[in-house]
């Protein structure tokens, strides 16, 4: 539960030169390389490549090998059927000799960009399921035409009473019946329950992440079990792949502690076993040198409805050493953090251990990370790894540099629609960038890694609460400590008054820009969604004595301006306080209670009025990303370099990707 996605809404300039060093002034580099529906797919550049060594290039390429042999993992994670969607589909990209030019397969070719990006028929964020343009008669004709003949399958794609939801928000119903996502089969969410409530130890002081791999399901003989995702179990032919690439990374680690962790990593995969994932993450955290450092396994659990199952998810990175010492700078300092958090001193850590924090370079997105990627992740996420051993925190520049590129590539504003004057304008033009930078850090490199449980809790307690009151709680640790003079005293935020910036957008975002994303009469169910709304509405509410928070009509059109950014501070730390206090001690009513009353009912004419004004600027909400290319160069029969190959078509990847790492 340790991923922090952010509407992208970057305006201006900003220090991004860094993100270019290595292109060449008469090569213009485009950023968005293709655009459809409610999406925009872009590259990334990947700064610091050539200044690898050859050993640490070939680790980095067997790890990218191996993220992405876990790709068909999550496609059947998300739907039973999705794989069978998705082969049919790639025959007919690969093979109609029909018309090609028509609206009924131009629309087709769309629904086929909106799956592959969704890795499955649902949408990725808002869940719903995805349908095509074409009619499906004509859907069938494609079918017929590349020798495929199945009504199931069409029943598949149009029954829209067939998976409406990858995962259900439904509170009057069973959310593990009504759920699409293929973690459950012929259980109950009680008999579900009951099952992990007789093997869960609650005194366990190192508790085992129980399901985190394992699918369950009630077999002809009515008893509950757990089908492990392993070699020899589920997934086997993908996770035997992903392994050997693990291993030849392991042959040229760039130190010991690389090469323990993958190891165990590999134990792990081949045995099922809970206790090695939990082992592999207290040596992975250890390695703190290292310049290549990557993510690999089933590790976040906001696709399942009772947030216990695991997506699979590939990450490969590399340092940027320079932009990391501002990061480097906020662990040192993570004790005086914790200590003047305005959370009750019951629920701080006494002496918090090992947070490392970097700035990263992307250079393999894979399963649950393609093409839509988090801007910063915080792991490992069991709570005891956590307080014994520390996390690892990252914000990836690389990602959040070409949102702001392909936004500066853009005619039209987002910042000049929804902001209410010049002087809110210019205020986030000067200072959003690194404002909403230094955010991304407090959230992963601090904020995630606060606090405590009460002895006894459990770390999910939360239950189908617990994604959207986690991102809540990092969230106000970032928004308290953004507008702290010790950020300014340590050298990290440039100006007093910079943080406004940050203020202003999360308020305007979480009000309303945000909800440009979800379709009319829909509520907002996606977790960092949740809790962008939680909180901003809860300081609407709890401000409007004091009018902290206003909102202003002008010409028919609606805006929230902060009128008193030390009172919005004072209502982010009492909401920080409260839902600290929720998690610590396992309050799950009242967890529930602050986000089905501040975090799903969106009001219908705002909504209304956002989208409209949204959809006039003819941009798109929702953004991913291909991945460029490790090509190895050979020079007689051996290699000598790994060098980066950027690609610019999306649906060629995809189809690649299918051709090359299709196994299931």
């Amino acid at each position: 539960m340790k991923r922090f996605f952010k509407m992208m809404i970057l305006t201006g300039a900003s220090c991004l030169a860094a993100a270019c060093s290595e292109k060449k002034a008469d090569e213009p580099f485009r950023y968005t390389v293709d655009a459809f529906a409610d999406l925009k797919v872009m590259r990334y550049q990947v700064p610091g490549w050539d200044g690898l060594t050859l050993k640490q290039k070939e680790y980095a390429y067997h790890l990218a090998e191996a993220a992405k042999w876990g790709r068909d993992i999550l496609w059947d994670q998300n739907c039973k059927d999705n794989l069978r969607v998705r082969h049919a589909v790639e025959r007919i990209l690969e093979n109609y000799s029909g018309d090609r030019e028509c609206t009924d397969f131009q629309d087709f070719t769309v629904y086929a960009k909106r799956i592959f990006f969704s890795n499955g028929i649902h949408h990725h964020y808002a869940e719903d399921k995805l349908f095509p343009a074409c009619p499906q008669e004509y859907f069938a004709s494609l079918l017929k035409a590349v020798g495929i003949e199945d009504d199931d399958l069409l029943d598949v794609v149009y029954n829209p009473d067939r998976y409406p939801q990858r995962r259900s928000t439904e509170t009057s119903g069973d959310i593990v019946k009504l759920s699409a996502v293929n973690f459950y089969e012929g259980v109950t969410r009680e008999e579900v329950e009951k099952y992990y409530a007789g093997i869960v130890d609650p005194d366990d002081p190192c508790p085992i992440s129980y399901g985190l791999n394992t699918k369950v399901v009630k077999g002809e003989d009515g008893v509950v079990r757990e089908l492990p995702w392993k070699v020899g179990g589920i997934y086997s032919p993908a996770i035997e792949k992903i392994c050997d690439e693990l291993l030849k990374a392991k042959e040229v680690a760039e130190n010991e502690i690389q090469a323990r962790a993958l190891g165990i990593l590999v134990d792990y995969y081949r045995t099922g076993d809970l206790r090695k994932w939990d082992e592999f993450n207290i040596e992975w955290v250890k390695d703190t040198l290292g310049t290549v450092d990557f993510i690999n396994g089933f590790i976040e659990d906001y696709n399942d409805p009772l947030g216990r199952k695991a997506a699979w998810e590939g990450y490969v990175n590399i340092k940027d050493f320079e932009a990391s010492k501002r990061t480097e700078t906020l662990s040192e300092n993570a004790q005086w953090f914790e200590d003047h958090s305005p959370v009750d001193p019951r629920f701080r850590k006494a002496v918090v251990k090992g947070v490392s924090a970097k700035v990263i370079n992307a250079v393999c997105l894979a399963g649950d990370s393609y093409p839509s990627t988090p801007i910063g992740i915080n792991l490992p996420n069991a709570d005891w790894i956590r307080k014994d051993h520390g996390s690892k925190s990252v914000t990836i520049a690389n990602i959040t540099h070409t949102y702001d590129y392909s936004a500066q590539e853009q005619p039209k504003s987002v910042l000049n629609e929804f902001a209410w004057d010049e002087e809110e304008i210019a205020r986030n033009k000067k200072w959003a960038t690194v404002a909403d930078e230094i955010h991304t850090d407090l959230h992963e490199c601090l904020g995630h890694g606060s606090g405590q449980l009460l002895p006894g809790v459990s770390t999910t307690a939360m239950g189908e609460y617990a994604s959207a009151l986690e991102e809540a709680r990092a969230d106000l640790f970032g928004l308290y400590y953004t507008a702290d003079p010790k950020m300014v005293e340590l050298g990290i935020m440039p100006d007093p008054e910079a943080y406004k910036a940050e203020y202003d957008s999360y308020i305007r975002n979480g009000l309303m820009v945000q909800f440009n994303r979800v379709e009319l009469g829909r509520p907002n169910t996606e977790a960092h969604m949740q809790n962008r709304k939680l909180v901003a509405e809860w300081c609407f509410e709890k401000g409007a004595p004091d009018n902290v928070i206003e909102r202003k009509v002008r010409d028919g059109k609606t805006y929230f301006v902060v009128n008193d950014y030390v009172k919005l501070r004072a209502l982010f730390a009492r909401l920080l306080a409260e839902i600290q206090r929720i998690k610590s001690e396992g309050d799950y009513a009242a967890g529930k209670n602050l986000i089905e009353t501040y975090a799903v009912h969106i009001d219908p004419a705002l909504h209304k009025e956002v989208k409209e004004r949204y959809d006039a600027l003819d941009l798109k909400p929702y953004g991913g990303f291909i991945n460029p290319e490790i090509r190895p160069v050979e020079k007689r029969g051996k290699v000598v370099d790994y060098e980066i190959v950027y690609s610019d078509d999306y649906l060629g990847q995809m189809l690649e990707y299918g051709k090359k790492y299709g196994i299931l």
